[in-house]
């Protein structure tokens, strides 16, 4: 399969995922509108959302995929077989730890990113954060078997996986937040509910596809094994390549959170402005940055593996040729006809017009920062170490 032809494919099933999305954040806008409980939600569900985009499909995808292509290239499928199932008992049983102490430690998670909410908000966002967090568990296993699937050439499934989150989600605010304020609990609630059922789902479908490949990971239970997956070589090489990642990464993850903290100390509202904002620019930006990373990760490992310096630049200068390409118009797009795109897609229901200037103007400073947030999607892959 050719590299546009798989990047096409990428981008048609996130293109999915993002229309989705998009019917999903139209309905919550339309039910819920923006106040201190939507900013509760927001954070809450920020948290594992960010830690995955930082952690799962940012840096731990970034050093899994290299290694693993580079072993598969080099080592045969067999010995790449154990190093998965190394790989996923030392990733499972951290995440077992991870999750134990986010929902322990919620409060001071929903501290650090907004510490402006005030104490009902605070109280509601603690709440859903301790119903969210295993989310991060679930999407780091997803994002162990999109590496695998995705170095076996592979992409269809990975790219769909995010579809089932917004549906999940979606029938929460259809079907289960009216029966949830029936029944005297904040309807915003269900969508904490949504959100974790989403997770599940998306875990749940990568296992066949994994299965068909004989690709299914064997998690270890005994502490011996467990050791014995701590010291493997290729566990190791990925843990030394993750910070590099990280740094590559991080910048963005870093400004959410940031932007975030800040928006708490504004007036009630002010982080979902911001949250609907990060939606729209996240559109072009998923279908471009996400498509061409997710596509060219592997082939950059394998020419390197190869010694191809000649192909290794070739990709380089393919995906960045197209970010220049595609990206500039769509930013371009996001500066010009922002609020008129804001009234269109969410003035409905509780959502008014101050809010509609409120978000248009969040929109205007993602719109200039678009181009480069694709561009890392390509050059971040590219400088990890071998």
């Amino acid at each position: 399969m050719s590299l546009f032809k798989s990047a096409s494919t990428v981008s048609l099933l996130t293109l999915a995922s993002r229309i989705t999305g998009l019917v999903r954040d139209l309905l919550m806008a339309s039910m819920f509108g923006v106040s201190g409980l939507t900013d509760a939600f927001n954070v809450a569900f920020r948290i594992p959302n960010l830690l995955r985009r930082l952690f799962a499909e940012g840096a731990f995808s970034q050093a899994f995929v290299p290694v693993l292509a580079r072993s598969r290239e080099a080592q045969g499928e067999e010995k790449t077989k154990h190093l998965i199932d190394a790989v996923a008992t030392a990733l499972a049983w951290v995440l077992a730890l991870v999750s134990v102490l986010g929902v322990v430690g919620a409060p001071l998670l929903v501290w650090l990113l907004a510490s402006g909410l005030d104490e009902r908000s605070f109280a509601a966002g603690v709440l859903m954060e301790r119903w969210m967090f295993p989310y991060i568990a679930c999407m780091s296993l997803v994002a162990l078997s999109a590496g695998i699937l995705n170095t076996w050439k592979h992409f269809a499934v990975p790219a769909a996986t995010p579809v089932l989150l917004n549906i999940c989600m979606i029938a929460a605010a259809w079907l289960l937040a009216p029966q949830f304020g029936r029944w005297g609990i904040e309807p915003i609630y269900a969508m904490a509910a949504g959100v974790m059922a989403g997770g599940l789902v998306q875990l749940g479908i990568q296992i066949p596809a994994l299965a068909r490949l004989g690709l299914l990971p064997r998690i270890a239970l005994r502490p011996a094994r467990i050791r014995a997956a701590w010291r493997d070589a290729g566990v190791r090489q990925v843990l030394s390549l993750m910070l590099p990642a990280l740094m590559g990464v991080g910048v963005a993850q870093l400004s959410l959170l940031i932007n975030t903290q800040i928006a708490s100390h504004l007036a009630a509202g002010s982080v979902t402005w911001v949250w609907y904002a990060d939606r729209l620019m996240e559109f072009p930006a998923a279908l471009l940055g996400v498509a061409l990373g997710v596509v060219l990760t592997p082939q950059l490992a394998a020419a390197l593996a190869a010694e191809n310096q000649q192909r290794y630049s070739e990709l380089l200068d393919w995906g960045l040729r197209l970010v220049l390409l595609l990206a500039l118009p769509c930013a371009a797009a996001l500066l010009v006809f922002g609020t008129p795109l804001i009234a269109t897609l969410f003035h409905y229901g509780r959502f008014s017009d101050f809010d509609v200037q409120q978000v248009a103007r969040a929109l205007f400073g993602y719109g200039i920062g678009l181009l480069g947030l694709v561009a890392v999607k390509v050059l971040a892959p590219a400088i990890t170490p071998a």
